[in-house]
């Protein structure tokens, strides 16, 4: 699935992560620190979502060595080109934690002697406050861009306030033959935490804080270098990336602190040849991390290396056929004060696809994908050693119906997990990181999409997905934190006189509690639906709207981590306005 600059635009999202749950359809939990970073989940892997999905930003990797969902938020939505949405494992190019799928964001590519950009600004309620500005400048060879943003919100909870600064620049010398430059992305957040209610007490107040004095910044800075050339039949490519992260955390008058970097070199070359009517396409690549973290009570560190391979022929002809296989071995080495482990792992995939007939095209997907235990699992487990790497045999069948203008793609898929990495609040006498008995995801996606008349368009994702253990003590539970079936549906209308509107609905089903691992917890998190909807008009150069998310002001929550307790309630009704002026 592809969300385009359009498709953003047009639903007024002001952020990426929104614009990956709201239009792309993927489902996420509240975010537990008042940022717009939920935590987004690819095909029901429930608390550690996070972990079992990468995310991507120009080719170099967002995802963390940490307990933690990638900061989406840091990147200028007015800069992205389009946002990519992968599901189903795929390790093979994009590494470890690539199971539930990839969500692979594309910035704008400067214009040859073009300049613009854009100045925004919104209002709205629970004190939101929010500034974005954005120019860009090419001429014939070089282009410049950069983007600046401010968003001050109380949110709809007591100690919830969120402030974020944020700065993206770039620079790039382009020619025929490829392309060369630099860009860097600073952020500055600060954060209550408003703590975790129990059932009663939301039902009670859902607004109220148990923690007031609790609160926390996040600062990081990323550099990343970037050069891609074509000698020939040859394309070479590379990104260089260094990031530095500073974390503070104030929890009951005690402040928590954590430094960290991380450096990651990606360099590639893609072959493309002709013969005998085929078209053969030839990627090898080499990705090489490393990692360090230095807390209040540890000093961790992790490398990682990893070689992998992809060919994918094409058969000229009227079916369009498309056969492709590939492999990787990645190996890392982790260090902490308590462990040392050198571990490997090995990812795999076939798939194909043809068309059956026109508008109508086959596929099949097989393979396997894995991830490894991060620094914060490893540093609490039942047993005090570091986990077992996490496989899964992947499996998809599916197929696309019909053209750009009406469109319907199904799939059907299987996960099969061993070694499941996870926290189990039933291992010991306070819950740890463990290795899960086996366990499965399977289920049905439909992704759909027409124009019903020259003005509108509606289209919708829908996900059931069957998450169980299929061995152990737990044998045929039910996993926890994964609705069975989400709906998302939108419905857009563009006259093409300057107006827009953009409705969209979400139904999600009921899921068991975060430590329900036995299915023992008498009740249920319920289902609930929730509505937003934006109109804008424009006036020459600006833009008007008015938008409000959770129209029908639904209580509700897509976190709990305990049986009836441990809940962040989500936000309520929020009305905005905004204005947007281009140049």
């Amino acid at each position: 699935m592809v969300i385009s600059a359009d498709e953003i635009r047009q639903a007024g999202v002001g952020d990426v992560n929104t614009a990956i749950r709201k239009i792309g359809g993927v489902y996420g939990r509240q975010s537990l620190d008042g940022s717009q970073d939920f935590d987004l989940d690819l095909r029901g892997f429930g608390t550690n979502s996070s972990q079992n999905l990468v995310v991507v930003l120009d080719g170099v990797r967002l995802s963390e060595n940490e307990l933690r969902t990638a900061v989406l938020s840091t990147i200028p939505i007015d800069n992205v080109e389009r946002i990519e949405i992968t599901r189903g494992g795929s390790s093979v190019l994009y590494g470890e934690g690539a199971t539930g799928g990839v969500i692979n964001i594309v910035t704008k590519r400067p214009t040859k002697r073009s300049s613009g950009g854009t100045v925004f600004g919104e209002v709205g309620q629970f004190g939101l406050r929010e500034g974005r500005a954005s120019i860009a400048q090419a001429w014939d060879g070089f282009a410049l861009n950069a983007a600046l943003g401010a968003l001050n919100t109380e949110n709809d909870r007591a100690n919830n306030a969120f402030k974020q600064k944020t700065f993206s620049g770039g620079a790039q010398w382009s020619s025929k033959e490829g392309r060369i430059g630099v860009r860097i992305d600073s952020a500055r957040q600060d954060s209550g935490f408003p703590g975790s209610l129990s059932l009663a007490q939301f039902n009670d107040d859902v607004h109220q804080t148990k923690t007031p004095n609790d609160f926390g910044s996040l600062d990081t800075d990323r550099v990343t270098a970037f050069a891609e050339r074509r000698i020939g039949d040859f394309d070479l490519a590379a990104e260089l990336s260094h990031r530095e992260r500073s974390v503070k955390g104030t929890y009951s008058n005690t402040t928590y602190t954590s430094t960290g970097k991380q450096t990651q070199f990606s360099p590639r070359v893609r072959h493309l040849g002709q013969f005998d009517g085929l078209l053969n396409e030839v990627v090898v690549g080499v990705d090489l991390t490393r990692w360090n973290r230095v807390t209040d009570f540890d000093d961790e560190s992790q490398k990682s290396k990893a070689i992998y391979v992809r060919d994918e022929l094409k058969f000229n002809g009227p079916r369009n056929a498309r056969l492709a296989l590939g492999a990787r071995h990645e190996s890392f080495d982790k260090g902490a004060q308590s462990y040392s482990i050198e571990q490997s792992q090995n990812a795999w995939e076939l798939q194909g696809s043809f068309d059956a007939m026109p508008l109508v095209t086959l596929y099949a997907k097989a393979g396997q994908s894995y991830r490894v235990a991060n620094a914060d699992e490893n540093g609490f487990t039942a047993t005090a050693k570091p986990l077992l790497g996490q496989t899964s045999h992947d499996l998809e069948l599916g197929v696309t119906v019909g053209d750009v203008q009406h469109k319907l793609t199904a799939r059907v898929f299987r996960h099969k997990l061993n070694n499941e990495i996870f926290y189990d609040p039933t291992a010991g006498m306070f819950g740890a990181n463990t290795n899960l008995d086996p366990t499965r995801r399977q289920g049905i996606e439909l992704d759909a999409s027409t124009r019903i008349a020259a003005d509108w368009r509606v289209s919708a994702h829908v996900q059931h997905v069957q998450a169980s253990f299929t061995d152990g003590p737990n044998a045929g539970k039910d996993m926890v934190l994964v609705p069975k079936n989400i709906v998302t549906a939108r419905l857009s209308w563009v006259p093409g006189d300057g107006q827009s509107a953009d409705l969209g609905a979400q139904w999600v089903d009921s899921q068991r509690y975060g430590s329900d691992f036995d299915n023992s917890c008498a009740a249920l998190m319920p289902t609930h639906v929730t509505f937003d909807a934006r109109y804008a008009k424009k006036f020459g150069a600006w833009e008007v709207a008015l938008s409000g998310l959770n129209l029908a002001d639904k209580r509700y929550f897509s976190q709990a981590f305990g049986c009836k307790s441990g809940i962040y309630p989500s936000a309520g009704r929020q009305m905005k306005i905004s204005a947007r002026y281009d140049f």
